[in-house]
């Protein structure tokens, strides 16, 4: 698609279907172009590695946190379950939000924790808030033990981090699906992976091997969830267009 910016006459106009469209820059319809743009770009220049939270490398949008933290705090999870570890900023994020909550707690699952973000982790002032389990996360031997950390009646949210190919991502849902409590949700983050198939550090097979892809069948065999974006708690903006690398992402727990 060819796009353009003419701040001289204040419009945003491209091509669709053949056919040219012009819209006002100061619009909603142009805001959503621009900032699918954006992201796409941001990606590439691995803007979303910038950021740290208390410390630790976090290596996501700041929309998408904030995003997920109006869900938590609505929601009230006694337990954050979230597959791939990294750096281990995400799982100081969901520490921070449970000690400022008080309550809850946060396990993190990763196929392999390097030594010096396990020691980080550990060593962080939130870290009693935080179990960290090693193995590949749809191992049975790995569910079970992350299964073991659910106490009767908890609350359960999980987010799935780690390997982002449709087919893991499928094994994931259906491994952790069971643990989420109705009203909770099943996170399936990056889908913005299916957009990003034509950008010079993408990989063409994304256009349909991603978690967006994962989730939609998902939800086709398993009635018992929808995918459903989490409402806005405060939605006094001109648009609901989303800045995220997470679209299609929220599992909502039906029954």
């Amino acid at each position: 698609m060819k796009l353009s910016i003419d701040t001289t006459d204040n419009s945003v106009v491209w091509e669709e279907n053949g056919e040219e469209r012009r819209v006002p820059l100061y619009s909603a319809e142009a805001f959503a172009h621009l900032s699918r743009l954006w992201v796409k770009v941001g990606w590439d220049l691995k803007y979303s590695y910038g950021f740290t939270w208390m410390g630790r490398p976090i290596v996501q949008l700041p929309e998408d946190m904030i995003r997920i933290q109006e869900t938590i705090y609505r929601v009230k999870p006694d337990l954050i379950i979230e597959t791939g570890v990294a750096h281990g900023g995400s799982l100081i994020f969901y520490a921070s939000l449970f000690r400022a909550m008080g309550r809850g707690r946060v396990v993190g699952v990763d196929i392999e924790i390097r030594a010096k973000n396990r020691a980080a982790i550990e060593a962080h002032e939130l870290s009693n808030y935080i179990r960290l389990i090693e193995g590949s996360s749809v191992e049975p031997a790995v569910v079970a033990q992350v299964r073991g950390q659910i106490g009767e009646g908890d609350r359960v949210l999980v987010v799935l981090d780690s390997d982002h190919s449709k087919s893991h991502v499928t094994k994931e849902l259906e491994a952790y699906a069971p643990f989420v409590s109705v009203g909770s949700y099943i996170v399936a983050t990056d889908g913005v992976m299916g957009d990003l198939y034509d950008v010079p550090n993408g990989k063409a097979a994304w256009k349909d091997d991603n978690p967006q892809a994962a989730a939609r069948d998902f939800v086709q065999s398993h009635s018992e969830f929808a995918l459903e974006t989490p409402p806005f708690l405060f939605a006094e903006a001109l648009t609901s267009q989303q800045v995220t690398h997470w679209p299609g992402a929220y599992l909502r727990r039906l029954r």
